[in-house]
């Protein structure tokens, strides 16, 4: 009878030690979230398999030494500064507004149709205005409100009602606006000026080493080391 009740007390003390060493070992080992980066883009942010299924892609191309995803501005960025990617929404050869090449309708890619296909994300870039000016796509005037669906066919108005909706949509998010370098002037003083109106820090990159008229594999690395430089983590 002894011998019984010492067996159920040892399995009793083993059980009480096992179970707070397990609970010991929960609270020490917290789990912390990495802070996340979306990417609204073009065809400069693009890469196969790292994008919706039916966007167009440009990365990989022939035309560019970039090879790898790893060799993409983005990913250099995410995965040396510690984030993690949330949704990159780049669709190659699109706007900000709505007017392509061609002076087509661009409604069913630009920049504006995507607003709220960014996850949730702490971080996003919008990389755009590229296009816009290969494209000779109309500047229009300065609006802030009240766009009609003409006046979004137009570079100024659009990116106007693109940071508002974004501002509404991602409140408490930290956005970037990345301006490529070699754009037309206009492109260039309206994307600096709506970004002031709308507090969204804009980072003029310079310098970027191009194939085919996108990043090389050096243009990449530019790219990713200009962001680090305007954030002071580099």
């Amino acid at each position: 009878m002894n011998r019984f009740f010492s067996v159920i007390l040892l399995n009793f003390f083993y059980f009480s030690i096992c179970t707070a060493q397990n609970t010991v070992v929960t609270k020490s080992s917290p789990t912390q979230a990495l802070p996340s980066v979306s990417i609204l883009g073009d065809s400069y942010s693009t890469y196969k398999g790292f994008i919706p299924n039916d966007y167009a892609i440009f990365y990989p191309h022939s035309g560019t030494d970039v090879k790898s995803v790893t060799q993409t501005w983005w990913h250099q960025f995410i995965s040396k500064n510690g984030y993690k990617l949330s949704v990159n929404n780049s669709f190659s050869g699109s706007t900000i507004c709505n007017t392509g090449y061609g002076g087509e309708d661009y409604s069913d890619r630009s920049f504006i149709t995507r607003i709220t296909k960014l996850g949730n994300p702490d971080i996003i870039f919008i990389f755009g205005g590229t296009n816009d000016s290969w494209a000779n796509s109309p500047i229009g005037e300065y609006k802030y409100i009240d766009w009609t669906d003409r006046d979004l066919f137009s570079f100024r108005p659009a990116l106007a009602y693109l940071l508002s909706g974004l501002r509404e949509h991602y409140p408490n998010v930290t956005i970037y606006y990345l301006l490529n370098s070699e754009l037309k002037p206009e492109i260039n003083e309206s994307s600096k000026i709506i970004c002031e109106k709308y507090g969204v820090e804009l980072i003029e990159l310079h310098n970027i080493d191009k194939q085919a008229g996108h990043p090389s594999i050096k243009g990449m690395k530019a790219i990713s080391d200009q962001i680090e430089e305007f954030l002071g983590i580099k």
